[in-house]
């Protein structure tokens, strides 16, 4: 069921706003899915876990250092492509 955020009542804002981390605008239609994540071994929970970590010490090892401006800006594009209306607290 789709909800817009101008129907819901205080409550269902405060609760939608808390678990998107951000708050809701006036125009924008929320909807909340349950669900149980499929059964997974624990032999291919390891196996996975090991892919992970070849490919994060893949990516690791062709890192360049960066700057502390060059990770806040990289950091600041992601909030704001992830939560509009991001400010920086500076």
């Amino acid at each position: 069921m789709v909800h817009q955020a101008r129907g819901l009542s205080p409550e269902q804002r405060a609760a939608a706003e808390l678990l998107l981390g951000r708050p809701l605008e006036e125009k924008e239609s929320i909807s909340v899915q349950a669900f149980e994540p499929a059964p997974v071994s624990e032999q291919r929970r390891r196996e996975v876990s090991a892919e992970l970590r070849r490919l994060f010490a893949e990516v690791d090892s062709n890192l360049r250092p960066a700057t502390v401006d060059e990770v806040e800006e990289i950091f600041t594009e992601a909030m704001r492509s992830s939560r509009p209306g991001y400010r920086t607290h500076q």
